[in-house]
């Protein structure tokens, strides 16, 4: 009998289908319900603590009724959201998503492929989705790429390539004591914090990354970065990248593309992009000038999960130079070679990036390009930019109220501001003008510090903000923040 029980094999699924397929009915219906009425709900509340000890709970040992597994979830999870969402999440700079792409990631884990490469449908999808970003941003066909986690993993990929290229040396077999120079990489004052990251991953160190000033509108000064490269020269450092950026996270500026890529061409260095924020204006057909140039980097990232509206997560790098890109990152090990015939008979994707094992993010932005079009999405980014404008209207035309001087895309900086009240006390008021539309759920904006001044921070990239968002969100700084001065401080 111990030997009969020995070969009993058991399995994942179900051993009622028709209880599945109600469940995932209902939860499709929950998910539809969900999405349809998020305006009605709170844009974020703080979770109860039934729903906090629920997710403290050990790890279960016995099973449950997937049923009982979906109830909790339905009571303590889907009520307490971030928020990014709801039409009135402007707090940080993400995409809102939408249901097709949620649809896309479902039948992406059903099919459950490893995007590592192979001889299959899911591998040319990925393949096709990078080349549309290509024809997007208009780099040259036989340009390479590969989608990621995001753009802070796009970035690590460009600037990884940029390091092989400039290195002078074999730097994957020697390491990065063998470079033929200390390697300096250039950006503005107010670059995303992933690029030091990057640094320290490259093993090139913070003192690497020479930020440049950036002007009144956070441009990066050219004059000035052609000074430090000159000075760099000078000292004994090796100049090798340039990073640019369509889109600062503090207040979208976008960097001069054309002359940093001129300045790039004339002193043989690297013209990487980081274009997370602003790259896919592109295709937008009254602000795509903004971004002209883009198409001369060297390398680009770019984050599908924000302006595509694509849930998370999901980040394209494009490199120029295929060749450089594959060698910087290709091995050839005996048990991934590639073969004449059958699954193993097509290129293996992750020669292009870190991960061996790599999940089918495309599908998701697949479906929805297919669903809508790109010139859909390339309209709603003018609205989200028109929408801020809109914003910046509504704040100079109210007395209380102070736009910071400097217009970029589609974030807008402002604050609470009536006159007569020191710096200090400005800050304190306007986080607690912040903190309470979180806490109360009517609104999320985030607060940011640009040249030394304080101010909240509204980025506008959601598809289901409307004008009268911004005229209740002017109109509650306003309320909160006479309140708070009518109370004396900020209790």
């Amino acid at each position: 009998m111990k030997n009969e029980d020995a070969r009993i094999e058991e399995s994942l699924d179900p051993h009622d289908w028709e209880a599945l397929r109600d469940l995932s009915h209902r939860i499709v219906d929950d998910a539809i319900d969900y999405v349809r009425d998020v305006r009605d709900r709170p844009v974020w509340q703080p979770m109860p603590d039934k729903a906090l000890q629920r997710f403290r709970e050990p790890l279960p040992d016995g099973p449950k009724a997937i049923e009982t597994v979906y109830q909790t979830l339905a009571e303590d999870m889907l009520p307490y959201p971030m928020g990014n969402i709801h039409p009135r999440f402007w707090m940080w700079y993400m995409g809102s998503g939408n249901f097709t792409g949620a649809l896309g990631d479902f039948l992406a884990a059903i099919l459950g492929s490893n995007l590592g490469g192979g001889n299959h449908a899911a591998a040319l999808i990925d393949q096709q989705v990078v080349d549309w970003f290509r024809q997007i941003v208009g780099f040259p066909d036989g340009a390479s790429g590969t989608l990621v986690s995001g753009g802070s993993m796009a970035n690590i990929i460009g600037l990884t390539v940029a390091r092989n290229a400039a290195a002078g040396s074999d730097v994957r077999e020697a390491g990065i004591a063998a470079l033929n120079g200390h390697l300096r990489y250039y950006c503005s004052d107010q670059v995303h914090s992933c690029h030091q990251t990057a640094m320290e991953l490259l093993g090139l160190g913070n003192q690497a990354l020479r930020r440049i000033p950036t002007g009144p509108d956070c441009r990066l000064d050219v004059v000035a970065l052609r000074s430090a490269i000159a000075e760099d020269r000078a000292a004994g450092f090796k100049p090798a990248c340039v990073i640019a950026t369509a889109g600062t996270v503090n207040t979208g500026a976008i960097d001069d593309l054309l002359r940093i890529a001129s300045l790039c061409r004339r002193e043989n260095l690297w013209f990487h992009i980081d274009g997370c924020i602003g790259a896919l204006l592109a295709i937008a057909p009254q602000n795509q000038h903004l971004v002209e140039g883009i198409e001369l980097a060297d390398s680009l990232a770019l984050d599908p999960h924000k302006w595509l509206h694509a849930p998370f997560d999901v980040g394209c790098a494009l490199v120029r130079d295929a060749n450089s890109h594959r060698g910087t990152f290709a091995l050839n090990p005996e048990y991934l070679e590639t073969a004449e015939r059958g699954i193993a008979n097509a290129p293996w994707l992750f020669d292009y990036g870190v991960q061996t094992s790599r999940g089918f993010r495309a599908l998701k932005v697949w479906m929805s390009l297919q669903e809508h079009g790109v010139g859909k999405f390339g309209r709603l980014i003018d609205q989200n930019v028109m929408q801020a404008a809109y914003l910046c209207d509504l704040v100079e035309g109210n007395p209380c109220l102070e736009l910071w001087p400097g217009r970029a895309i589609n974030i807008v900086c402002y604050r609470y501001n009536p006159g007569r009240l020191t710096s200090d006390a400005l800050k304190q008021i306007n986080t607690e003008i912040m903190l309470r539309m979180q806490e109360d759920g009517s609104a999320a904006v985030s607060d940011t510090t640009v040249h030394g001044e304080h101010f909240l921070r509204v980025a506008i990239n959601n598809h289901r903000t409307v004008s009268d968002d911004l005229e209740f969100l002017v109109a509650e700084t306003v309320r909160m923040g006479d309140a708070i001065v009518g109370q004396g401080g900020t209790g």
